[in-house]
């Protein structure tokens, strides 16, 4: 499996910021989508990326001001990225290895998605469900060798 496949079942949707968007407004929006992670975009690129683990440590960091913050002040500038070609295993590998719960895909410049760590798991707990199913069919239509009788 590969990632374009991921992305074609989630779906392209995309949750972005601007890096001088408050940190309080970027919390408050990714608290009403139920999102984990916010892509900053800047002219048109990715710029970063904002997850809960930035604004955890923003949380940690700045105490009660933490709210004077922008994006910019607590993204994290260079994230880890995948390719739509990568394979799922590789991609499984980076994130381990990079401990990114979130993870851009790009095409060059262009920003394709961004996959969790959950939407990893789930598409590949369906490719399992369906190759289970597959398998199960094939033994029960398993044709009867004329040898074995």
């Amino acid at each position: 499996m590969q990632v374009h496949e991921i992305l074609r079942i989630k779906g392209t949707v995309l949750y972005t910021v601007v890096p001088s968007q408050s940190l309080d407004n970027a919390v408050a929006t990714m608290a009403d989508l139920d999102v984990g992670s916010l892509v900053v975009m800047e002219h048109g690129l990715m710029a970063g990326l904002l997850s809960f683990r930035e604004v955890l440590r923003a949380l940690r960091t700045a105490g009660g001001g933490w709210q004077t913050l922008t994006v910019a002040d607590v993204m994290q500038r260079d994230p880890a990225t995948a390719h739509p070609d990568m394979e799922v295993d590789e991609l499984r590998r980076l994130m381990l290895e990079r401990h990114c719960r979130y993870l851009p895909i790009m095409e060059g410049d262009t920003l394709m998605g961004v996959l969790s760590f959950h939407d990893v798991a789930r598409a590949m707990l369906e490719e399992q469900s369906f190759e289970n199913r597959m398998l199960k069919s094939y033994i029960r239509d398993w044709p009867m060798d004329d040898a074995s009788g």
